[in-house]
């Protein structure tokens, strides 16, 4: 065949799959047993992939920050998550789509990577049709905290490949704090995740390497408690939260003043705020906590810390919404997403000799637990 001739190969195709993103920041409580996750998670509604972030799942005390991590709460979480997800009669998209049935244990989705570091949580579950076509799961974390040293602040990040698009998930708590100037220390917390998030080198085909860094990533999904605060005084925030004016809140919200000018998650996208600030709540209320201050000092401005924010083409957020859940003194909130996704065509094959590593032997002991009665990966 001349040079100049076209290819025969034909080109890979795009199948659409529907991802979940959810973050919660939840005080350091630990859930019951019999704790309801079905409304957060949106179950009814049906994803291919759940990313599930959450920030404070300890209280963050100089024990869990300084000397152990304790991992019960998060085991708690997942078996919680895991009831909720795998509830019978629930068909996910893409069972939908193939009209094939689920395993004979009658789970739909089963985790496929989880880590935590300190307060920080991120777990991610996979239809498991889905599952085969998934390589390259990785983490990295980045600690933002005391001296910069501690994870009581920084980020957990996940990547993987599905099919042929490389995913980024990142969960992060950033610095808190709402002096004039705090929101400077957010940026740099920002800047910082992404300078120092590195995913280690396991792909040897030199024609797809496996992505390293977040922004290498097709697609990108970073939610978490952001911190970032309004503006406006107490007083005038609860104004503008009673007439549901959530432009002119918007206004004032200080993660749309930074993106907007350019310091901070350039290139990102965010959907369209249309629910009250998440933060802070009395505990089992529906009131703020600054209607109960004694002193001003005290009083918290209600302001939207927990965000979801998303980058790279392909991406349609179809829902930003926030729970209503009373458990913690902050809202979580979730958005869900149709992504694209390439999926080569089964006559374009790497070269011989040049395949990457397979799903078993990449991942690490720490990303991948083994299926117990209770997840347990960390």
């Amino acid at each position: 065949m001349s040079m100049f001739e076209p290819s025969l190969t034909p080109p890979n195709e795009t199948k659409n799959y529907r991802i979940f993103a959810g973050t919660w920041n939840v005080g350091g409580r630990t859930p019951n047993d019999g704790m309801n996750v079905e409304d957060f998670l949106q179950v009814e509604e049906c994803a291919d992939i759940y990313v599930i972030g959450f920030q404070e799942i300890v209280p963050l005390n100089a024990g869990n920050v300084l000397v152990l991590e304790d991992n019960e709460p998060a085991a708690k979480w997942l078996g919680l998550i895991d009831k909720a997800i795998n509830k019978p009669n629930t068909l996910s998209n893409s069972d939908i789509s193939s009209s094939k049935s689920v395993d004979e244990d009658n789970t739909k989705y089963k985790l496929i990577a989880s880590k935590q570091m300190v307060g920080l949580f991120l777990s991610v579950w996979a239809q498991q049709e889905l599952i085969p076509h998934i390589a390259h799961l990785r983490v990295s974390t980045v600690r933002r905290g005391i001296m910069c040293r501690l994870g009581n602040k920084g980020c957990i990040s996940i990547s993987m490949s599905v099919h042929e698009t490389s995913f980024c998930f990142v969960c992060s708590h950033l610095a808190s704090g709402e002096k004039e100037g705090d929101e400077l220390r957010r940026n740099l917390d920002a800047a910082e995740i992404l300078k120092g998030t590195q995913f280690p080198k396991i792909c040897k085909n030199p024609y797809r390497r496996a992505s390293e860094r977040i922004m290498d990533h097709d697609r990108i999904i970073w939610l978490g408690d952001l911190n970032y605060r309004v503006t406006l005084s107490y007083e005038d925030t609860r104004t503008l939260i009673d007439d549901n004016d959530w432009d002119r809140l918007l206004h004032n919200d200080q993660l749309t003043v930074e993106r907007e000018a350019g310091r901070v998650f350039v290139g990102f996208s965010e959907g369209r705020i249309q629910f009250a600030p998440t933060y802070k709540y009395i505990q089992n209320s529906d009131s703020y906590a600054g209607e109960t201050a004694k002193t001003k000092k005290k009083r918290r401005t209600p302001s939207w810390c927990d965000r979801i924010l998303w980058r790279g083409n392909g991406i349609e957020q179809v829902c930003y919404v926030r729970g209503e859940s009373r458990f913690s003194d902050h809202r979580p909130v979730c958005g869900v997403f149709w992504v694209a996704v390439e999926v080569r065509n089964r006559s374009n094959k790497f070269r011989k000799g040049h395949s990457c590593l397979t799903p078993k032997v990449q991942l690490e002991e720490h990303v991948i637990p083994e299926r117990r009665s209770s997840f347990y990966g960390f």
